[in-house]
């Protein structure tokens, strides 16, 4: 008699356990005490190794623009690491800024995100070269004077370098300083400031727009 008196609340009890149970499961279908893995998040719209433009709001970007004739005055590369996406950039000095502040520092956080149409290229251990590759750049000085050395580096000449000396890929051709629009009054202001009437008009440069209209590139993002 006592095994049937208690029974029948374990019965009851297990029952209630089920409904519960099941009614977890349908409205916190991720509740961690159920032992599911999360729902997969969508996949980023950013990969390791993309390129990134945008309008920056400087007075020698503006310049920048104007000589090339471009919407771009800076630009970026992305590294997945971690899984935290970063720009890698040449300001002042070179370094890595989070993928969501560099958007933020663009003017009205628009930006262009560019892919090698040939993505299979950039096999993890070419990604990883141009890592190491990237690392002797940290911290140096930005290059306000466009000098096609090491020493000191801004933003298209260095994107340019580690594609070309980490991945053994050109992506544009070098041009000389006198092949962009040098006459207009912005840009000669500019150019006196840094150089005086010293000018180096052979000087070879890549430009942010050289890059973005690489034939090798595809745009994968555009915001503007």
């Amino acid at each position: 008699m006592k095994s049937k008196k208690f029974l029948f609340p374990l019965i009851t009890l297990l029952i209630s356990f089920g409904c519960a149970l099941f009614i977890s499961l349908k409205v916190f279908p991720n509740n961690p005490f159920t032992g599911n893995k999360q729902e997969k998040t969508a996949p980023s719209k950013f990969k390791d190794g993309d390129l990134i433009f945008q309008t920056s709001e400087s007075k020698q970007c503006e310049a920048v623009r104007i000589a090339t004739n471009s919407k771009f005055s800076h630009c970026g590369i992305i590294y997945d690491i971690n899984g935290k996406l970063f720009v890698f950039e040449a300001v002042q000095p070179v370094k890595l800024t989070p993928l969501e502040d560099w958007i933020k520092h663009g003017r009205d956080s628009k930006y262009v995100v560019k892919r090698l149409k040939n993505e299979s290229v950039l096999k993890p251990e070419v990604l990883q070269k141009m890592k190491d590759y990237s690392q002797q750049f940290d911290g140096k000085e930005y290059d306000a004077y466009f000098e096609w050395t090491d020493n000191r580096i801004y933003c298209s000449e260095l994107i340019w370098k580690i594609y070309k000396n980490a991945a053994g890929i050109e992506l544009s051709k070098l041009r000389e300083l006198k092949d962009f629009n040098v006459t207009d009054p912005r840009v000669q202001k500019i150019l006196k400031e840094r150089y005086g009437n010293e000018i180096p008009l052979e000087e070879k440069v890549v430009a942010p727009s050289d890059l973005a209209d690489s034939n090798l590139l595809k745009t994968v993002v555009d915001t503007y």
